[in-house]
């Protein structure tokens, strides 16, 4: 609809960004030694980092391997999974419009994509795009659309409106990636090109970023590309790349030090590069400024353990630390780990970059030298937020609510095991399917790999995917007056009540049975 409003071509500026030497000498003393014993206690296979200090790429450098208990090194031109630190190029290509005046950050979504939908009429008329990026819609997760079913981008925000509100609008600070799909394909329907394309053309080429991708599919031939790790039964084992292009906006992007660095200078610069605007000041500084207040507690407090103040900014986390704003992102997908960090006022920044799911390890190098920039007293960063991570998993474990339910032995389920066979619907997450195969039960749920439900007491069963990092799951089959199955409720984000579709009769194995071709 708004994508003639403005010509693209003519606004691209390529600029020639300068490569990092190969070979540098440590800026700090001590530094290489530090990471080297911090991969050892977090146990993580690899990093690469990268530091910026005015308008020069002092350090680069690869540590560890690719792959454990495999000789292969990582290098600055490693290609890592970026996870959400892809959300301030979202932003930022959202900038570049409001540049353009294509576009402005209070520009209601359903000016931009009119078919846009909120589960309450009201937020659907009044939800902007920055309302989009600031995790102030009133939305829980939701994650499994993306991260469990095959969905396009556009389909995923579609489906936002069949996800109820788990507080007020605009009252509460609650990270959602799905709002931020949303926003990508607002970029995509104001430009006329994908969000994809648009990265590309506006800000990887004239960066200098050859080696970053918003897809997994760009990684077949792309050299030195770092295995995922993730920790299965206290065991720390390599793991498959995962195709997450419908997350796109929130977090799709795979990058390398030395690309990523190229990113950092552009904010350093208030958008400009070798003098030359991409991004207006402007702009960038509204980025970096805060929009929504983050209560400091939980997972937040652990990776900002020392600031006083946290808020999100448009695509960034912004907070002090020692008497300076600190803008930063972290990322966690594909079971990698990395984070962004800037102190603009110091002309300053750090990427860390790493092969292994959910460590924290990458925010504790960040404070290090930042620290050491700032000539702050020597704290030993990685120990300290070690013992707050682990501290933070016996929490969550010994959480009444994440507890399984205690089994009553004895019990069989009320139906013949044949009886609960067939498929499920959920307006917003689609279609499951149970199955029956030689007296037992299979669940197919989405993309993830298929589990036996083992019956654990009553009507409830067991599922789970130990190969994916995940929890058990718990199933429960729900009867109607008539002793049919009328629903089934999985204990996942929250409990997703699947509803029996009666068109489909119960099935055992067959062609027409895989979900991803029926929904």
């Amino acid at each position: 609809m708004m994508s003639a409003r403005v010509a693209f071509g003519a606004l691209a500026v390529h600029l020639a960004a300068p490569a990092p030497a190969e070979a540098q000498r440590e800026p700090y003393r001590g530094l290489d030694a530090y990471v080297d014993a911090a991969l050892t206690l977090w146990d993580v296979p690899g990093l690469a980092l990268a530091i910026v200090r005015n308008d020069s790429v002092i350090y680069t450098k690869g540590y560890g391997r690719l792959q454990a208990n495999k000789p292969e090194p990582v290098t600055t031109r490693t290609i890592f999974a970026i996870g959400s630190t892809t959300k301030a190029f979202t932003t930022a290509a959202l900038a570049m419009l409001v540049d353009a005046e294509s576009l402005r950050w209070d520009d209601p979504v359903t000016r931009v994509i009119p078919w846009f939908r909120m589960y309450d009429p009201y937020v659907t008329r009044e939800l902007t795009v920055r309302d989009l990026v600031t995790h102030r819609s009133g939305l829980a997760r939701g994650d499994a659309v993306w991260s469990a079913f095959d969905y396009s981008r556009d389909e995923v925000a579609r489906r936002v409106r069949f996800l109820a509100p788990t507080w007020s609008f605009r009252s509460t600070f609650a990270y959602q990636n799905l709002m931020y799909v949303t926003a990508g394909q607002v970029v995509a329907h104001v430009s006329g090109r994908t969000w994809d394309d648009f990265l590309r053309e506006r800000l990887f080429v004239p960066l200098g970023m050859t080696s970053t991708s918003t897809s997994v599919a760009a990684l077949t031939n792309a050299g030195s590309v770092a295995s995922p790790h993730m920790r299965v039964s206290d065991t720390l084992l390599p793991v498959g790349w995962q195709n997450v292009d419908d997350v796109g906006a929130a977090g799709s992007m795979n990058s390398n030090a030395v690309d990523m660095a190229q990113w950092v200078r552009l904010h350093l610069n208030e958008g400009a590069l070798a003098g030359e605007p991409l991004i207006s000041a402007t702009q960038v500084r509204e980025m970096h400024t805060p929009q929504m207040s983050v209560r400091l507690a939980g997972p937040w407090l652990v990776r900002s353990p020392e600031a006083h103040l946290l808020s999100y900014g448009l695509g960034w986390f912004v907070q002090d630390h020692r008497g300076k704003a600190l803008v930063q992102h972290s990322g966690n997908v594909n079971a990698m780990s990395a984070v962004v960090g800037l102190l603009p006022e110091e002309h300053f920044g750090v990427v860390v970059l790493t092969n292994a799911a959910g460590t924290l390890l990458p925010n504790a190098l960040m404070y290090r030298i930042l620290d050491l920039h700032l000539r702050a007293p020597v704290k030993d960063w990685s120990a300290d937020m070690r013992a707050r991570a682990l501290a933070d998993a016996e929490r969550a474990r010994s959480n009444p609510q994440r507890q399984p339910p205690e089994r009553v032995e004895g019990t069989r389920p009320s139906l013949p095991i044949e009886r609960y066979a067939g498929a499920y619907a959920d307006s917003l997450y689609g279609r499951v399917q149970v199955l029956e195969e030689g007296g037992r039960l299979v669940l197919a749920f989405g993309m993830r790999p298929e589990t036996e439900l083992e019956h654990y007491h009553y009507d409830t069963f067991r599922a789970q995917w130990p190969a994916l990092g995940l929890r058990p799951h718990f199933v429960t089959f729900a009867l109607d007056a008539r002793g049919g199955v009328a629903d089934l409720q999985i204990d996942a984000e929250g409990d997703i009540a699947f509803k029996r579709d009666a068109s489909t009769p119960p099935a055992g194995r067959g062609a027409e049975d895989s979900p991803r071709d029926q929904e």
